[in-house]
C-alpha cells in the first residue's frame, strides 16, 4: 500500500492499495495508467477472479456524493476509468465508463457479493462522461450524466451488511496492453442524495 495521498476534493487521504503504471495529479485532476491484462472480476462463470486493478481509496462515513467527469483512452476492449466502493475482495461495486466488444463507450456498472454482477447501461458518444456513486444509509446508487448537471440512475443497490466500504477511483485493460484514465472536475459532499430519480 503506498503512501497517502491527498485529492483536494476529496476529505481524507487515499492510497493507491495496487498502485497504477503511471500517475499524477495536476491541480484537482488525477491522471492513472493501468498496466496490461488489469481488471476488478470475480466471474459467475467459474473463471479465476481478476483483481488487480489499481485502484485509489480512502475511507468516508455517513452519507456522501462523489462524482467526477472521466476520460479514458480507449484503445482496448473493457478498457476502463471507473468510481468503486471496495469492502474485499469479494464485497464490491465499480461504476465505469468502458469500451465495448462492439467499440462503443459505455456506462456499465458491475455489483459483486461473492461473485460479480455486469450491467451494461447506457451508451456515450466520445471519450468523456461523468459518473457519481453515492450513499444513502445502508443503500447505495450510481448515477451517470453527460454534462455533469442532469444525472440519470445506472443502478440503486446494497452491498451486504458490515463496515463501510473505502471510495475511490479504478482504471483498469482487461484484454488491452494498458489504459490512460483522466478523472477531473471531482466533486465531494458530505450529503445525502436527495432524490434518487429526478435526474438532480
Amino acid at each position: 500500500m503506498s503512501d497517502p495521498i491527498r485529492l483536494p476534493p476529496f476529505p481524507v487521504p487515499l492510497r493507491w492499495e495496487i498502485p497504477p503504471v503511471a500517475w499524477g495529479l495536476e491541480g484537482e485532476e488525477l491522471r492513472a495508467s493501468a498496466g496490461p491484462r488489469t481488471d476488478l472480476f470475480v466471474s459467475p462463470q467459474g473463471d479465476p477472479p481478476v483483481l488487480n486493478a489499481p485502484r485509489l481509496l480512502g475511507p468516508v462515513a455517513g452519507d456522501f456524493q462523489l462524482s467526477a467527469r472521466v476520460t479514458v483512452a480507449f484503445a482496448g476492449t473493457f478498457d476502463a476509468g471507473a468510481l468503486l466502493l471496495w469492502r474485499d475482495e469479494r464485497t464490491w461495486a465499480k461504476l465505469c465508463f468502458e469500451y465495448s466488444p462492439q467499440r462503443r463507450p459505455m456506462v456499465v456498472s458491475v455489483v459483486t457479493r461473492g461473485l460479480s454482477d455486469d450491467a451494461n447501461g447506457v451508451t456515450v458518444g466520445g471519450d468523456a462522461v461523468w459518473l457519481r456513486v453515492s450513499r444513502m444509509g445502508g443503500a447505495l446508487a450510481f448515477h451517470a450524466s453527460a454534462d455533469g448537471r442532469w444525472w440519470d440512475l445506472i443502478r440503486h443497490f446494497a452491498l451486504d451488511a458490515g463496515p463501510s466500504p473505502l471510495v475511490g477511483f479504478v482504471a483498469q485493460a482487461p484484454v488491452g496492453e494498458g489504459c490512460a484514465v483522466r478523472f477531473a472536475d471531482i466533486r465531494f459532499a458530505a450529503e445525502r442524495l436527495r432524490e434518487l430519480r429526478s435526474g438532480e
